[in-house]
């Protein structure tokens, strides 16, 4: 039996009006290949696939590449374009649905992998940038669509653990990229480009995306345990749909934590590069490997944490809230120090070299810490969205806002000074600057703004027939 199954419970007591006393319905039964810990199941293979897979590559520092720099350029124009095409997510998703948007999102990421295979066999660079530029328009649509599934298929009380189970095949991705770079790499204890080998094997498993998207149900066919219809579609006009994406950016409750947004994400460029400019080949590829690992474990325990009902939804945010940002807070501190010296000495750390502990040990603690707040990034929004519809508005737009600071990181990062120190200090900068306009918002959680999804559910919950 899953999670998901184990801990069914009642919607959460806190809450007022009619989303305190839903209507009851009897437990459901549901076919295994319609429930949502399934189509997590799928859900999270496309991550690892796509999303993984490119992250895969990435951890590797500089996708693999002796030198960053040229990979940073390239993924500064992919997300860049991912800017645009999250923003123009919701008019996809209602010409085409949720699930089509899914699969046509996942094809342009082996254009990606096949970039950097040419260039690391041959040199050629023009793939590359074609590869990012393709994976660019297709995974913006690709990042809305899964978040916004992974928001409104669960039930209220498995919101958690679905989160943590999906984005934990991301990570999977990070380690079996690890795993086989290791295989191959083992006894490279200097600095370089990784095997092609890899490239080729990456080019493979992102082929598969969209055959794997295939496989997951459509929101009509999905069969959840409180027998609450999953409402997943947008019937606007294509001029209604951007003019209410626009007036949500600029709406308070979104506004004051695209801060947040941006220092989370910003981190991803900063320790790929780190990793890229001071380890050996064998040692970036053990830490993508146990980095993985490690913010696997985390983010499930996370994600458990967030559907513990006998803590209030308001402790529940503010808790995690404050454990993220001291988490993050402990690692720039670190990266100050680390990056400051390296600077100067201009080390190639392999895992036999004195030192070697404290500059890995730091790469381990940021992805960690890197998926803890892209977890709870995706709870607090669930949190803020009034309607189904605005779902798909507010996971575009969190996913625009993530790309575009990923493209000035990754841009940023294709300079060597702002690799190497300018972009951890920049980072920790950001940290600071997001603290306080995130609480505002935070703080309201479980407060003003009551649970968001259960009191979406309890409306769809209405129109069931049979419900009381």
């Amino acid at each position: 039996m899953s999670d998901f199954e184990k801990n069914a419970s009642p919607v959460d007591a806190e809450l007022t009006n009619d989303s305190a006393n839903p209507p009851t319905i009897a437990k459901h039964e549901v076919k295994w290949y319609r429930s949502t810990f399934y189509n997590a199941l799928i859900l999270g293979i496309c991550n690892f696939l796509a999303p993984g897979i490119w992250g895969a590559m990435n951890s590797l520092g500089g996708g693999g590449e002796e030198k960053p720099y040229l990979v940073n350029a390239a993924n500064a124009l992919t997300f860049g374009l991912m800017v645009i095409s999250c923003f123009l997510s919701s008019v996809v998703v209602r010409f085409i649905g949720i699930k089509w948007t899914l699969i046509v999102g996942t094809m342009g990421y082996a254009p990606y992998a096949a970039g950097l295979y040419v260039n690391n066999r041959f040199g050629q660079e023009w793939l590359v940038i074609l590869g990012a530029a393709l994976c660019g328009i297709s995974a913006g649509i690709f990042w809305m669509a899964e978040a916004a599934i992974a928001l409104s298929y669960p039930e209220p009380y498995n919101q958690g653990r679905f989160l943590g189970f999906w984005l934990g095949f991301r990570v999977g991705g990070q380690i079996l990229g690890g795993a086989i770079n290791l295989g191959v790499n083992a006894k490279r204890a200097s600095a370089g480009s990784v095997s092609y080998t890899v490239f080729i094997i990456f080019i493979v498993l992102q082929a598969l995306g969209p055959f794997t998207g295939l496989l997951l149900n459509k929101p009509s066919k999905v069969q959840r345990k409180d027998g609450i219809p999953v409402q997943l579609h947008v019937n606007n006009s294509v001029a209604y749909e951007l003019k209410a994406t626009a007036k949500l950016f600029f709406n308070r409750k979104f506004l004051v934590i695209v801060p947040f947004i941006c220092q989370a994400v910003y981190t991803e460029a900063v320790m790929f590069s780190y990793q890229g400019l001071w380890f050996s080949v064998r040692a970036r590829a053990l830490g993508s490997f146990l980095s993985g690992i490690i913010a696997l474990v985390i983010g499930n325990l996370l994600g458990a944490f967030l559907d513990t009902k006998s803590i209030s939804l308001k402790t529940r945010t503010r808790a995690a809230f404050f454990f993220v940002v001291a988490w993050q807070g402990m690692c720039w501190i670190w990266a100050t120090v680390n990056t400051t010296e390296f600077n100067k000495t201009n080390p190639t750390y392999d895992w036999l070299d004195p030192g070697f502990g404290k500059a890995f040990a730091l790469f381990l603690f940021w992805v960690a810490g890197f998926q803890l707040n892209y977890m709870y990034l995706f709870f607090l929004v669930g949190n803020l969205a009034d309607e189904q519809e605005e779902i798909v508005r507010i996971t575009g737009l969190l996913r625009g806002t993530e790309s575009a600071a990923q493209a000035v990181s990754y841009g940023l990062s294709s300079v060597s000074i702002m690799a190497a120190v300018g972009n951890p200090y920049l980072n920790f900068g950001l940290w600071g600057i997001a603290i306080i306009p995130s609480w505002f918002i935070v703080k309201e959680v479980g407060h003003a703004f009551r649970d968001k999804k259960i009191e979406r559910e309890t409306r769809a919950l209405h129109n069931v027939p049979g419900t009381q």
